[in-house]
């Protein structure tokens, strides 16, 4: 396996674990953007500390551009984390998935990078796979209203999620190459904590013990998701390497009904097994000839 594959799914499984914890933690009505500082806050000392380590600045030498994906980033996170919330695990997961799309293209115009036939292979299996998952939104509100099933705040803010992310990935691809994986991974917590706490403002809930731990978990859950995910962007193209990203649909599901008691359906099974197929199929050594 290709050490970009490895470090991609080590991503996917930390940000599956990561959504499971917000889920949870929003059953004790803490705000959202509280646990947004909450893992903006673990993250923050957790990579000043590493940057620290590497005897490296932590301002980094394009600033601009760190601070635009440190936004960028924020407000995905926070989309992200309010559609988590609001909607089963795994079908949050799976509309989330829809920013790898987003991601080639975006790679495409401002990077100019190309995309592989295996690229492509696995973005049409995968996308498959997401139109699988959603077929009993469909049978459910009849052909042609497939989404009126979901609530409609939460399905742009999982869109809106998506594309943020897709922006944010491609930065983190352009950044890798003149910035160190631990100062990108710094910024983001850098602009997420205090933007969230001056919108938070009054609303701060004290946490009980189980959630205090939850919101723990969310921290530590995305960092390992972060770090992964940017020495995946370092090694690969952005539009590859965002494919492989597609295995946490099949982590959240499974996660969604260990702990919510969300059972896949065949649908969603089948979904995830084209999933799997793409992610596969990404990583297949590309022959010289053909």
């Amino acid at each position: 396996m290709h050490s970009s594959l490895v470090y991609m799914l080590i991503s996917a499984l930390g940000f599956a674990l990561m959504a499971a914890c917000v889920k949870a933690v929003s059953a004790y009505a803490i705000p959202l953007l509280e646990i947004v500082a909450a893992r903006a806050a673990i993250s923050l000392l957790i990579s000043y500390l590493d940057v620290k380590r590497k005897g490296i600045s932590v301002w980094g030498n394009e600033r601009g551009l760190l601070f635009a994906r440190g936004l960028v980033g924020s407000l995905a996170l926070v989309c992200v984390y309010y559609a988590v919330s609001t909607l089963p695990l795994a079908e949050a997961s799976v509309l989330q998935f829809t920013y790898p799309a987003f991601t080639a293209l975006l790679a495409l115009i401002f990077l100019r990078e190309a995309i592989q036939l295996r690229t492509l292979l696995c973005l049409g299996f995968s996308f498959f796979g997401l139109l699988v998952m959603l077929q009993p939104q469909w049978q459910e509100s009849g052909l042609g209203g497939g989404m009126d099933a979901l609530p409609l705040f939460s399905l742009v803010a999982a869109l809106a999620g998506a594309f943020g992310s897709a922006v944010a990935y491609v930065l983190v691809r352009r950044l890798s190459q003149t910035e160190d994986s631990s100062v990108i991974i710094f910024y983001f917590p850098l602009v997420a904590l205090p933007g969230s706490l001056l919108f938070l403002g009054q609303d701060f809930v004290m946490p009980s013990l189980p959630a205090l731990l939850l919101l723990l978990g969310v921290g530590v859950f995305t960092q390992i998701g972060q770090v992964g995910l940017t020495k995946a962007m370092a090694l690969e193209g952005a539009a590859k390497v965002s494919a492989y990203a597609y295995v946490q649909v099949v982590f959240a599901a499974l996660l969604g009904w260990f702990f919510f008691q969300e059972i896949p359906s065949l649908w969603t099974l089948l979904g995830g097994v084209l999933i799997l197929f793409g992610a596969l199929a990404n990583s297949w050594p590309q022959r010289r000839n053909c």
